[in-house]
């Protein structure tokens, strides 16, 4: 497991291009056979990948964590990226997960277990886990019934609508809040204007762009901003003090988890657009 400690503002400032990919890029985590997450210390958010093939892949509980099992003291929330079907097994109960299906586990959840349908066309979970201190029960949410927000419009290149699955009127978590943005044709910009909310910090995970494609990912206080190209299947930590938005050379979608002080979907600080630099 890879380890991504807090940034000060002031000194990111100073990074170069290879130090902001080296301390906020989440590259390298859908392996196929394979299983791999980055423990970040930004409100203690873990961000995970599995892709089982012909074995089901465990949720480790890494020596680091100092836990009996991954969510002995953690919650979690999975969604499947890809087309092939895939199946979460919690403590013998089976969960069979779609496209853009998501899975909350509550802390307490011990033997836990990615398995593919078919291993020729395998599933793609992606997971976002954060310190938990109650156990809510677990739930499979499709992408029906996830709460909707339309927002942006055609004219700025940024028509898209949120599926807002685990939140305060969703899947109840003790911190974790998380859901997935869909863009409509011939939009591509995600959370422009921008803003920050500095009671959370908030991770983003990129997909379904062509390989040959880049999404131009948006960071850094509003008034010194920097930016990252990012392929797709590739995620971006994003602090508190950080603006995080981005533009696509094509179409894509990602989820977004965020996790600190509050719940609350509005709770963020507009940053005007005249604002950035």
């Amino acid at each position: 497991m890879k380890f991504l400690h807090a940034v000060h503002p002031r000194d990111f400032r100073q990074y170069n291009t290879e130090q902001i990919r080296e301390q906020f890029l989440l590259d390298g985590l859908t392996r196929p056979g394979d299983q791999r997450a980055v423990y970040t210390h930004y409100d203690r958010m873990i961000v995970g990948a599995a892709v089982p093939t012909a074995a089901p892949l465990p949720l480790e509980a890494h020596p680091e964590l100092r836990a009996a099992f991954f969510l002995e003291r953690r919650e979690i929330g999975i969604l499947n990226i890809a087309a092939g079907t895939g199946i979460v097994e919690a403590d013998g109960e089976r969960f069979r997960l779609e496209k853009l299906d998501c899975l909350y586990l509550g802390m307490g959840s011990r033997d836990v277990r990615f398995l593919s349908e078919d291993a020729a066309t395998p599933a793609r979970f992606v997971y976002f886990s954060a310190p938990a201190h109650h156990t809510y029960p677990a739930r499979l949410m499709r992408p029906a019934e996830a709460l909707p927000a339309e927002l942006g419009a055609p004219e700025t290149s940024n028509q898209r609508t949120i599926n807002k699955y685990i939140h305060a009127d969703g899947i109840q978590s003790c911190q974790l809040v998380l859901g997935v943005t869909n863009f409509k044709p011939g939009s591509i910009w995600n959370t422009m204007p921008a803003h920050t909310h500095g009671r959370r910090m908030e991770a983003y995970f990129y997909f379904d762009l062509p390989e040959d494609q880049r999404i131009v990912h948006l960071m850094g206080e509003p008034q010194e901003t920097r930016h990252l190209l990012v392929r797709n299947e590739e995620g971006i930590v994003s602090p508190p003090w950080s603006i995080h938005s981005g533009v696509g050379t094509a179409a894509y979608s990602f989820i977004w988890a965020m996790a600190g002080e509050n719940k609350a979907f509005t709770d963020m600080d507009p940053v005007p657009l005249g604002e950035l630099r």
